[in-house]
């Protein structure tokens, strides 16, 4: 008997398609490689212009002294009133981040081209979120030490939790914002609209890095070191949120873009 396919068997196997693995590895690929390439345009923009981090900085630094100036309490001001001072600039300055990053892709219908680019819808969200995060580390980076020299608090002795709570809480923030943020790109008071749904789904987040951050400035404030077992409940709280808002973006994000 001959060894020696039949068309119909080999039409059989083209329809059958790569095999599963395969095809999920394809996919995979192009999610990351796709995700990749809008990461890196934001950023080479971003170091072209310098517009989201200069202004989502100068208004978080802005919120930050002012915080200082007029909540100053005396010496407990470091525990009850810097923690909130220095999550709530963020937030702000996150606001600006997110509509400026979203105004990008509105301009000339650069989102439009996106979305009819073979590049997957997840992989779209998946690099605004990285550049959005990139963008509030670098904020960050300036209110910190800003808040700690205001605030009296040794910095160098809580710098490793402080960043742990800061990435946990950035992460979330980002997040959820680029998601909510693609949805009110195509409106016109876009930050307003991005504040009013934005802040009450981030508040078990801020909560909680509220909270994590006045564990660490007491620690500093009282000379002691920072008790991982008082933070840990806040940063798995802050992992189970960062958690169902990247799978929310992934899943979600096709569908609120469309028409």
């Amino acid at each position: 008997m001959s060894n020696v396919p039949s068309p119909t068997m080999v039409s059989d196997a083209r329809d059958a398609g790569p095999p599963p693995d395969r095809s999920r590895h394809h996919r995979a690929a192009g999610l990351v490689s796709g995700a990749w390439a809008i990461f890196a345009k934001d950023l080479r923009i971003e170091a072209a212009t310098r517009e989201i981090v200069t202004t989502a900085g100068f208004f978080a630094v802005l919120v930050a002294i002012l915080a200082s100036v007029s909540l100053a309490s005396g010496p407990e001001t470091t525990t009850r009133v810097a923690p909130g001072a220095l999550w709530l600039a963020i937030v702000f300055a996150s606001v600006l981040a997110l509509g400026r990053s979203w105004q990008r892709e509105r301009e000339e219908s650069a989102l439009l081209g996106l979305l009819v680019s073979p590049v997957p819808r997840a992989a779209i969200w998946c690099g605004k979120a990285a550049g959005v995060f990139v963008f509030l580390l670098a904020v960050e980076m300036l209110v910190v030490p800003l808040v700690a020299l205001l605030f009296h608090v040794d910095l160098a002795a809580v710098i490793g939790p402080l960043a742990l709570v800061m990435v946990f809480g950035t992460v979330g923030v980002a997040a959820t914002g680029t998601l909510f943020g693609a949805m009110t790109v195509r409106t016109r008071a876009r930050e307003l609209l991005l504040a009013s749904v934005l802040f009450p789904l981030l508040s078990p987040a801020l909560v909680a890095s509220v909270s994590a951050t006045r564990e660490v400035f007491f620690a500093s404030a009282t000379g002691q070191a920072v008790d991982l077992g008082e933070v840990r409940d806040w940063l798995v709280l802050l992992g189970v949120f960062d958690l169902v808002a990247v799978a929310g973006g992934v899943a979600m994000f096709g569908a609120l873009l469309e028409d």
